[in-house]
């Protein structure tokens, strides 16, 4: 059999998957699309540099506190936390070995995406955010027992300290 006949057999075989199967294969074209279409609100690669961490400590407080005086009895509440430390970011490193003299030297560097136009950004594969140290609630209601302890009962299921981490305070008038 000839290379030709090989081929143009292959050809009419193919013809008539495409054929049989063309709106299947138009109807995941279409999807693959959608999926690869950029929507304006998302960054591919996010630059370390940046400084725009997803984590705000004053955001955080303001939910806490927006939060906890939904809680029946609370009234006003402030809330002030405290962290251990700040955000971290871990980032891609290339480790390349070699041997040289019998020994093994390792070298480590962080891996950049280059952008064009001399734009470089370090990849970055996880976001470690702080953990919480203590809580300060401050808020109308905590003279009664009930809603300290629902007080109490939210900061720990919010923040996932103990209670021993936790002071509830009435507020000054």
């Amino acid at each position: 059999m000839s290379l030709n006949k090989v081929l143009e057999d292959r050809s009419i075989g193919l013809r008539k998957v495409l054929e049989r199967y063309k709106w299947i294969l138009l109807i995941i074209a279409v999807g693959l699309l959608f999926l690869a279409w950029p929507d304006g609100n998302s960054k591919v690669f996010p630059s370390a540099e940046s400084g725009n961490c997803a984590f705000d400590l004053e955001e955080m407080e303001g939910k806490f506190s927006k939060a906890l005086s939904e809680i029946e009895g609370a009234g006003r509440v402030t809330v002030v936390l405290t962290v251990k430390n700040g955000t971290q970011q871990i980032l891609a490193e290339d480790t390349k070995y070699s041997e040289r003299d019998n020994e093994v030297e390792e070298e480590t560097s962080t891996v950049v995406l280059s952008r064009g136009s001399g734009v470089q950004e370090a990849v970055k594969l996880q976001e470690i955010y702080p953990q919480f140290q203590g809580a300060l609630v401050i808020c109308e209601g905590a003279g009664n027992p009930t809603v300290r302890l629902k007080l109490t009962e939210a900061t720990t299921a919010l923040t996932g300290l103990g209670a021993d981490k936790i002071s509830i305070c009435s507020r000054g008038k």
